[in-house]
């Protein structure tokens, strides 16, 4: 009320100000007006009126009157905002709070919040007590509710950045270039996957390579009348490759398996359908030599039913084509191009295989994980010595060892000579016989550090599609160490398998000479002694009585020894021949004869014994 007032004084103040301002200017001009016509008109009685430093003041004061009330205006404005501002009622809020949790910070009901949000984007129906409210929606229940809002420092620091790892999107079709497909040809060894490249290249690698079988993985990009470009995979065949198949599988988009015709499924064919499958990769059949008199496809597309690896013909989706790679046919193209075509219609299939193949090698990186980032040599080698389960011999305990045991050291020319080298190794099983030892191996010529290697351990150095200079060999015949350089692995194996068995004690064998029933039995006299007599007939070869004999009772061995005697009717005789009748006594006296006893005469011969190692081929 005394605001009021006071407001209301000041108005009546200023007013009143105007008013005397308004007479002083009046009086102002009368007074100039009586100066410019007094001689004309008479003299008025003079009226009182302010001097101009009167006029001044009240100026001065009107003014400061008006700058009071306009200053205590603003003041008023000012705490008015103020104590509006100071009467709201603050609320704490924070970053995806819930609708509950938004009720009871305002201390009201849910029914308030959902009335806040009547007439905006939000769907009222859709919004339970435990649904989260974004920070545009918080804000906009708070301003409706005329309340203030106060985000929570508490709550803002627990929501933490989003550092999760998310797949990454697609990327722009138009963008992705693309390139070659990948075709790997599998199969069992000498069943024409080389020869059947060539045509396709034009070339003749088959005829120039070692043994006439393929022994590292080569690829060959080919050209077709189209322009478009096929990238090649010839995998070896051979058992020992096996890691290289693998490999092979796993890089590739399509795999061409090729199975002869006149051979069927083998060993090596059933491993590469192992690797198809593991690899998620779809076959295409390849019967070759099909030009063959004795070939039969019908019986190779049997025998793969077996394997899962069923064919069109008989209701699969395994595409079978009859080829003969030594006569490029027209089929086979039209095939291709069918199969190519079939393709197409297929990418969405494709790209589920291709997920499951990234599946599987993530499996198989997790398997591996046990061995670290460890290169591949170090892996064989840790696997070697967990195998044999022991530790490597030091020289001097090597040179004092016995001869069942073979140090070898290995040098190939790329690394998956050695790897598979090292594979057939692994399955050496006749550790009883004679122990295998690796003391080294690695990838290379071989060197003055190699033949050092093999003296110092007494072992054999095995080089495959490596050379050794005139200066290493000289230096290897020197110190007594074993260079044996091999083109084809399973030459190499077959020379460690008799290096092996070159360590072996020899085996005494027994070569029958002679056999003879007993017919009889009687005994003579010789001078104070009985001595048994049996009455025999020769059955097969003839007796010999400077040989060895046996007497078996049953089929068991009951004596071992010589004869004393070996008479035809009265006479000694040395030999005794098939069909004919003889009487022999033998060199131990106590031992009886009966009928229906055979007598074996046989020799001894000392043969060189053969390991029972078997790597498979």
């Amino acid at each position: 009320m005394n605001q009021k007032i006071l407001k209301l004084e000041n108005l009546l103040r200023f007013h009143t100000i105007c008013r005397q301002l308004h007479s002083l200017y009046q009086r102002r001009m009368l007074a100039q007006w009586r100066h410019v016509f007094s001689s004309a008109y008479p003299v008025w009685p003079a009226q009182p009126y302010a001097q101009p430093w009167q006029t001044d003041a009240l100026i001065r004061a009107a003014l400061s009157q008006h700058r009071l009330l306009v200053t205590k205006k603003e003041k008023k404005s000012q705490k008015s905002q103020l104590s509006s501002t100071k009467s709201k009622k603050e609320v704490e809020v924070w970053i995806g709070m819930t609708v509950e949790e938004l009720a009871r910070a305002m201390e009201k009901d849910i029914d308030c919040v959902y009335e806040s949000l009547l007439n905006t984007a939000i769907d009222i129906d859709s919004l339970e007590a435990h649904s989260h409210l974004d920070e545009v929606w918080i804000k906009e229940v708070i301003k409706k509710s005329g309340m203030k809002l106060k985000w929570s420092k508490l709550k803002q620091d627990k929501v933490r950045e989003n550092k999760d790892a998310v797949k990454r999107p697609q990327a722009d079709p138009a963008l992705l270039i693309p390139r070659s497909p990948v075709v790997t040809i599998m199969g069992h060894v000498d069943h024409g996957k080389t020869t059947l490249l060539d045509k396709l290249r034009k070339t003749q690698v088959a005829a120039m390579e070692a043994g006439g079988i393929t022994q590292h993985i080569g690829a060959f990009l080919v050209s077709l009348p189209s322009g478009e470009k096929i990238t090649f995979l010839d995998t070896p065949g051979h058992a020992a490759f096996s890691a290289m198949r693998a490999r092979g599988a796993h890089i590739t988009d399509i795999i061409i398996l090729v199975v002869a015709a006149d051979d069927g499924v083998m060993k090596q064919t059933v491993e590469s359908i192992q690797h198809a499958k593991d690899a998620q990769v779809p076959v295409v059949l390849a019967i070759n030599k099909c030009d063959k008199a004795e070939a039969d496809p019908e019986r190779v597309k049997k025998e793969l039913l077996a394997y899962d690896v069923v064919c069109e013909d008989y209701g699969g989706d395994i595409q079978a084509v009859h080829v003969s790679a030594l006569t490029p046919r027209a089929r086979e193209v039209v095939h291709w191009r069918k199969y190519e075509q079939e393709q197409e219609k297929n990418k969405e299939d494709l790209e589920l295989i291709e997920e499951k193949r990234k599946e599987h090698q993530e499996a198989h990186r997790k398997a591996r994980e046990k061995y670290g980032t460890l290169p591949w040599k170090e892996r064989s080698f840790i696997k070697y010595k967990i195998k044999k389960q022991q530790q490597p011999l030091k020289p001097k305990e090597k040179a004092g060892g016995d001869s069942n045991v073979l140090p070898i050291i290995i040098k190939g020319d790329v690394d998956g000579s050695v790897e598979a080298i090292l594979n057939i190794m692994d399955t050496y099983d006749a550790s009883h016989e004679c122990e295998l030892e690796l003391v080294h191996f690695g990838v290379g010529d071989i060197s003055e550090n190699d033949v050092n290697l093999a003296e110092t351990f007494h072992g054999v150095i095995y080089g495959f599609n490596v050379n050794a200079g005139n200066v290493i060999q000289q230096s290897a015949a020197k110190k007594g160490v074993k260079i044996k350089l091999h083109k084809i692995i399973y030459r190499l194996i077959e020379d460690l398998q008799e290096e092996l068995s070159s360590r072996l004690p020899c085996i005494v064998e027994e070569h029958t000479i002679g056999e003879a029933s007993i017919l009889a039995t009687f005994s003579i006299t010789e001078g104070k002694k009985k001595v048994p007599v049996a009455g025999c007939r020769v059955q097969k070869g003839q007796l010999e009585k400077q040989k060895k004999f046996k007497l078996i009772r049953n089929g068991h061995v009951i004596w071992k020894g010589s004869l004393i005697s070996l008479k035809h009717h009265k006479d000694d005789i040395s030999v005794i021949k098939t069909g004919m009748d003889c009487g022999l006594s033998l060199d131990e006296e106590k031992i009886e004869f009966k009928v229906g006893d055979d007598i074996v005469c046989y020799e001894e011969k000392e043969v060189l014994a053969k390991t029972s190692w078997d790597p498979g081929f």
